[in-house]
C-alpha cells in the first residue's frame, strides 16, 4: 500500500518466499526488491545472494538486530531498513537505493559497528586496490565505516558535501565497490575502520 500510494512506483509482485523471490526477480526485473530476511525454502540472504546482480535489494527487518545483518550486507543488500519504519521512510529507502545509493537505517549502522567492534582483530585484508587510494580518499573511507554521512563527514573535514560524494565516488570507483555498504565491509575487513 505504501508504495503503491507513490505516483512514480508500481510493484512488480508479491513472493512468498525466498525462491519465488529468486524467480520474480528474473522474470520482472525490478529497480529494488524488498527482501525479508526470515523465509521459507531460501532465505532472504540466500535469495539476496541470487539477486544482488539483477537489482538493488533493501533488507527489512525487525527492531532487534536481526544476527544475520552482515551475512545479507555481504550477499549483496544496498539498504537495511527497520520494518518498524515511518512509511515516508520506507519510500525514501526505495528512492534512494534505486538513485544507486545505499541506505542504512541509522541504529543499524551504530549496531553493525558495533558487532565488528566485537569480532577477533581482522585478517588485515588489505587488497592491493587500497594503496590506489589518496589519503583523503582513505579518510573519508575511515569516516564512512564510522556510519557518517556525507554531510557529517564535510562538516568534520571542512569540506563541501559536493567534494565527500567526490571522493566517495572515486573510492568505490577504485576498489570496485557497489556502494557504501561494500565499503564499510572492506573498511572493517581490512582492518582500515579501527586504525586511527
Amino acid at each position: 500500500m505504501i508504495v503503491e500510494s507513490q505516483s512514480d512506483m508500481q510493484i512488480a509482485g508479491e513472493a512468498a518466499d525466498g525462491q519465488e523471490a529468486i524467480d520474480l526477480v528474473r522474470r520482472e526485473r525490478p529497480d529494488v526488491i524488498l527482501m525479508d530476511i526470515r523465509m521459507p525454502r531460501i532465505d532472504g540472504i540466500a535469495a539476496t545472494r541470487h539477486v544482488a546482480a539483477l537489482t538493488r535489494v533493501v533488507i527489512l527487518t525487525t527492531y532487534d538486530l536481526d544476527e544475520y545483518v552482515f551475512d545479507a550486507l555481504s550477499a549483496g543488500a544496498s539498504g537495511f531498513l527497520l520494518k518498524a519504519a515511518p512509511p515516508e521512510d520506507l519510500v525514501r529507502a526505495v528512492r534512494v537505493v534505486a538513485s544507486g545509493e545505499a541506505l542504512l537505517a541509522p541504529s543499524v549502522t551504530r549496531r553493525l559497528i558495533e558487532e565488528f567492534a566485537k569480532r577477533p582483530e581482522p585478517h588485515a585484508r588489505k587488497p592491493k586496490e587500497l594503496a590506489s587510494l589518496t589519503e583523503r580518499e582513505v579518510e573519508v573511507l575511515r569516516e564512512v565505516a564510522r556510519g557518517l554521512s556525507n554531510h557529517e563527514i564535510a562538516t568534520k573535514l571542512h569540506v563541501s558535501e559536493t567534494t565527500i560524494k567526490t571522493h566517495v565516488a572515486h573510492l568505490l570507483g577504485k576498489l570496485d565497490l557497489r556502494d557504501r555498504v561494500q565499503a564499510v565491509i572492506l573498511a572493517y575487513e581490512s582492518g582500515l575502520a579501527g586504525s586511527a
